[in-house]
C-alpha cells in the first residue's frame, strides 16, 4: 500500500560526498515490493526499518515476509528444519516497523522509496526526507517508470540520489538496476553497487533506464537474461544468428517507410563493414 505524505520541507546543503558502507536500510512503502527489498537487506544481515502509514499495513508486511522466508527455507533447509526456523528468526529480527518516518531515517544509511507511482507525492516525501536524514545518507527510488532527476530535484542532495530498481519478486529475481543522474557522484552509484552485491544481487549501472542508456553491450545483455528470463542477451544472439543476417533484415525493414520499429545501426554497419560478423567470424558485439 502507498506512503504519501503532504508535508513539504526544503532540504539543507550537505558536506562533502563520501562513499557510504550501507548497514542501516530505510524502506519507505511496506507493499509487495518494499516487503520483499526488506527480505533480502534483513537476510543480508542489514539493520532495516520498514516504514508505512499504518501498524495494520506493516503487520501485513511482517506477515508477507515472514510467508517468503518460508518458501526459502524449505528449499535451502529442506534437511536442516531447525537451521531454517532459526535462519527466519533471525531475518524477522533485523526488520523493525514504524509509522515515524522522521525517527526512522535518523540513523539510515541508504532510504529505498517504493510507494505509489506518482511523481508529485514522491517528491514530497523525498524533500520532507532531505530535511530529516543526516549528511551522508543515499536516497533511492524504486521506480519503475518515472525519471530519477525529476524525483531528486525536490532535494539538496541530488549527488546522493539515485534509482535502485529491484524486479519482482525480489527475493527471486536477481536483477537491479542501478540509475544514476548527471548530478549523481561516482561515489553514490558505487555505494548502491556494491549494496547490491552484497544483497546477493546483480546489478547493472546506468545513467538513465536501460532502454534508452548508454549501458554497456555486457549490461544490456545481463538486464534482458535476468530481467526478462531471455537465455541470451539480445546482442549475444545477434552474433549468434550473424551481425549480416541482422543487417540485412534491418535494411529490408527500413524500406519500408511505414514501419519506424527499425532503424539502421551506425554500430552494426561498422562491425559488419570490418568483417566482424559474430560467432562465425570470431568476433561481433563480443570476441569468441
Amino acid at each position: 500500500m502507498a506512503f504519501a505524505t503532504s508535508q513539504v520541507v526544503r532540504g539543507f546543503s550537505s558536506s562533502a560526498v563520501r562513499n557510504v558502507v550501507i548497514k542501516n536500510v530505510t524502506i519507505i512503502g511496506g507493499g509487495q515490493m518494499g516487503a520483499g527489498i526488506a527480505q533480502v537487506a534483513a537476510s543480508t544481515g542489514h539493520s532495516v526499518t520498514l516504514v508505512d502509514t499504518s501498524d495494520d499495513i506493516l503487520k501485513k508486511s511482517i506477515k508477507t515476509i515472514e510467508g517468503s522466508l518460508k518458501r526459502v527455507v524449505k528449499k535451502k533447509f529442506a534437511d536442516k528444519p531447525e537451521a531454517g526456523e532459526e535462519f527466519i528468526k533471525k531475518v524477522v529480527q533485523n526488520v523493525s516497523t514504524s509509522t515515524d518516518v522522521e525517527s526512522a531515517v535518523q540513523s539510515s544509511d541508504l532510504v529505498v522509496e517504493a510507494i505509489v507511482e506518482n511523481l508529485k507525492i514522491k517528491q514530497d516525501l523525498f524533500s520532507r526526507l532531505d530535511k530529516l536524514a543526516p549528511p551522508h545518507t543515499i536516497f533511492a527510488s524504486n521506480t519503475s517508470s518515472l525519471s530519477i532527476s525529476d524525483i531528486a530535484s525536490s532535494t539538496s542532495r541530488q549527488d546522493r540520489f539515485g534509482g535502485l530498481h529491484f524486479f519482482n519478486p525480489v527475493p527471486m529475481m536477481k536483477l537491479v538496476e542501478v540509475i544514476g543522474t548527471p548530478a549523481t557522484s561516482q561515489e553514490t552509484l558505487d555505494s548502491l553497487l556494491n549494496f547490491s552485491k552484497v544483497l546477493r544481487k546483480t546489478p547493472v549501472s546506468c545513467k538513465v533506464r536501460l532502454y534508452v542508456s548508454d549501458a554497456s553491450k555486457e549490461d544490456i545483455d545481463i538486464a534482458m537474461k535476468l530481467g526478462a528470463g531471455h537465455p541470451m542477451g539480445p546482442l549475444e544472439l545477434a552474433d549468434y544468428i550473424g551481425l549480416d543476417i541482422i543487417n540485412s533484415v534491418i535494411e529490408g525493414e527500413t524500406k519500408d517507410p511505414n514501419n519506424p520499429l527499425f532503424n539502421s545501426s551506425d554500430l552494426l554497419n561498422k562491425l559488419v563493414a570490418e568483417g566482424k560478423l559474430g560467432r562465425k567470424t570470431g568476433e561481433g558485439f563480443f570476441k569468441y
